[in-house]
């Protein structure tokens, strides 16, 4: 993980310059717009509105009652993210609930832009008698959630036009080296990335799920998959990720945002 930007040191604005604190004050602005945020900042900006940060995604739930409420309530959220909502904003639109998502394409992250927006859409959805949620804690049929495809291999460079052509994906935003992750270029179906192999594993699985939940669900998730015959193979590097098998010894991984901040 590459370390964090140094602080840098506030020079002492000298009052005597026309326009310099209007300046200075511009590119402090700028600054801090540009600054990728910390996984535990988003985290901390977002959770109480009901919203969640999960690989890289804030995502939400609208519970409804029908289709065309659903439909309704997502007009007047892309109305409230006004010209912004074409670059951040997913709506997946069913008859019992409303799924949002923001992330900025351009940063493939969550940005300041994306926090001001969960705000403002979760005040949208309170003015219409309805709540944002994550539904963690078993309340709902599952909590919001994003799935990956992860494939172990020894060549991954070799194996990456193979599974970007099947499947028909691209790259990520800014990321199109030979092992980087491919994605649905339409954002409906699981990114798939590569893990590297040191030595050629023919008797166990090489294909596994990870599932990254809130923060706040995955150790009931976990607790459901053991109860369900499952084991846990390993919580070395809990809580980025913990790894889990079936009785079989197929792999799943439930990850979060935590432990990765460095």
């Amino acid at each position: 993980m590459r370390p964090a930007a140094p602080r840098r040191h506030t020079p002492v604005r000298p009052p005597s310059v026309s326009g310099y604190c209007d300046d200075a004050a511009m590119e402090e602005r700028t600054q801090q717009a540009s600054r990728k945020l910390t996984r535990q900042e988003i985290s901390d900006a977002i959770t109480a509105l009901g919203w969640r940060f999960i690989l890289g995604v804030a995502r939400t739930c609208v519970q409804v009652e029908s289709l065309a409420q659903a439909a309704a309530v997502a007009e007047r959220v892309i109305s409230a993210a006004g010209p912004d909502a074409d670059e951040c904003l997913w709506a997946d639109v069913r008859a019992d609930r409303l799924v949002l998502s923001l992330q900025s394409l351009a940063a493939a992250w969550v940005t300041t832009r994306e926090l001001k927006l969960a705000h403002r859409i979760s005040a949208v959805v309170s003015d219409l008698g309805l709540t944002t949620a994550a539904d963690v804690g078993g309340r709902a049929l599952r909590s919001v959630q994003v799935l990956e495809i992860a494939i172990d291999a020894l060549h991954i460079a070799a194996i990456r036009p193979f599974w970007k052509a099947v499947m028909g994906y691209t790259d990520e935003a800014g990321h199109s080296g030979p092992q980087d992750a491919v994605v649905d270029p339409v954002g409906q179906c699981p990114a798939i990335w590569f893990q590297q192999m040191d030595e050629p594993r023919p008797q166990r699985n090489r294909i596994h799920f990870d599932i990254s939940v809130p923060h706040d669900e995955a150790q009931r998730r976990i607790q459901a998959a053991l109860a369900a015959g499952g084991t846990l193979v390993s919580d070395a590097e809990a809580p980025a990720f913990w790894v889990l098998a079936d009785a079989e010894g197929n792999e799943a991984c439930i990850t979060t945002w935590q432990g990765r901040d460095g």
